[in-house]
């Protein structure tokens, strides 16, 4: 089963290219045709009803075989396809006709995800396609919005009349789908900006002094490696996820972390750490990546929070609500757990058929070392201390 990889958007470039456009036959498929952009009605405010629109009116439009040949050879690599993109470049008149209901569409994921208006281009779509099997190789594909319940035990998908069709999400499909999500990983960066700056606009975010950078360590001892400028660092070694909170239909999920202390200004701070490689559960990875910066923080400990985007995640929402927590914490002289409030900030919705929450992780100190499980048994990080110097 082929399923949802990052856009590669020379794909599309090849296929539009390559594409041989078939004349439309008759005027009353013309009129049907330059009516499906249509079915896009732009009312949904969620993201996923946004998409489950979007599918409807993209599985009417193959009813042009010319585009349906389009779509098919754009997305046959695999690989997930900018559907904006493939709408505003193609020469057929059903692909046109969706060309600005899908731009619409995608201002309207913008704003129920909470990211600004230059975000892009969010929505995209993948082609899974049967296991081998006789009798699939020509049967007619359904496209669907890409299910974000990992709970859930089945879907809806569309024909090219816009007929429903239920799929079930743990058998073996005997046709292609088409699904319609977004661009996660684009999502997730542009959303931790989002909350990044608002963090920052309240102070819960302020670095560390370049005078205070590792000022302990260098006062502590002699040694040329402490009094060398840099910063001490928990890195990342290896981490595996047993469930990553996504439908294993929808492919790879959109993993990012949360750490939390106090600052050196005494304040709780938040930083957010992106973590794209983390996309599949029951694997083991070795980013080799940084989780906390502890030039930035108050007391030797620090909490982490690992979030999955379910693609109703809004950024703004979330930032209000944790900015809006932490402000009621002050520092009380010693360390006190934040991982905790920031969940309790979480919007409810959150926890509403879409389980965005993946893990979390209690009092890493800067000399943390080896496997850490983490407290929802549902994964575990291997980490190390590691000093970042000047050059």
């Amino acid at each position: 089963m082929t399923a949802s990889t990052p856009l590669r958007t020379t794909l599309i470039g090849v296929a539009l290219s390559a594409t041989v456009l078939v004349p439309l036959q008759g005027t009353a498929f013309a009129a049907q045709a330059a009516t499906t952009g249509a079915a896009i009605t732009g009312t949904a405010s969620s993201v996923a009803g946004i998409e489950d629109e979007t599918a409807r009116a993209l599985a009417r439009s193959l009813a042009d075989e010319a585009w349906k040949r389009q779509l098919g050879a754009a997305a046959s690599g695999g690989d997930a396809v900018d559907l904006r993109a493939l709408t505003e470049g193609t020469r057929t008149a059903a692909g046109q006709s969706l060309a600005s209901p899908v731009a619409e569409a995608d201002r309207a994921v913008a704003t129920a995800k909470g990211l600004p208006a230059g975000v892009g281009s969010l929505l995209r779509v993948s082609l899974v396609t049967p296991a081998a099997k006789a009798g699939t190789e020509d049967a007619a594909p359904l496209v669907a919005a890409a299910p974000s319940d990992d709970d859930g035990t089945g879907f809806t998908a569309y024909d090219s009349r816009g007929n429903a069709h239920t799929l079930d999400t743990d058998e073996a499909l005997d046709r292609p789908v088409y699904l319609v999500d977004i661009d996660g990983a684009k999502a997730v960066s542009a959303g931790l900006k989002v909350v990044g700056e608002a963090l920052a606009a309240k102070g819960l975010d302020v670095p560390a002094p370049a005078s205070e950078v590792n000022a302990s360590a260098a006062k502590a001892t002699s040694s040329p490696l402490a009094a060398t400028a840099g910063i001490d660092t928990t890195l990342i070694d290896s981490v595996r996820i047993a469930d990553v909170k996504e439908p294993g239909i929808k492919g790879d999920a959109e993993i990012f972390t949360l750490v939390t202390g106090f600052g050196k200004d005494g304040k709780p701070r938040v930083d957010t750490v992106e973590m794209p490689y983390l996309n599949k559960a029951a694997t083991t990875y070795y980013p080799n990546q940084v989780l906390v910066n502890w030039s930035n923080y108050k007391y030797n400990m620090a909490d982490a929070v690992m979030m999955e985007d379910d693609g109703d995640t809004n950024y703004q929402a979330l930032a209000k609500s944790i900015v809006t927590v932490l402000l009621t914490i002050t520092d009380q002289g010693v360390y006190i757990p934040l991982a905790d409030a920031l969940l309790d900030a979480v919007p409810t919705s959150w926890w509403t058929d879409d389980p965005d929450y993946v893990d979390s992780w209690y009092t890493l100190a800067k000399t943390t070392q080896g496997t850490r499980n983490g407290a929802a048994g549902n994964g575990w990080m291997n980490v190390s201390p590691y000093f970042v110097s000047e050059l």
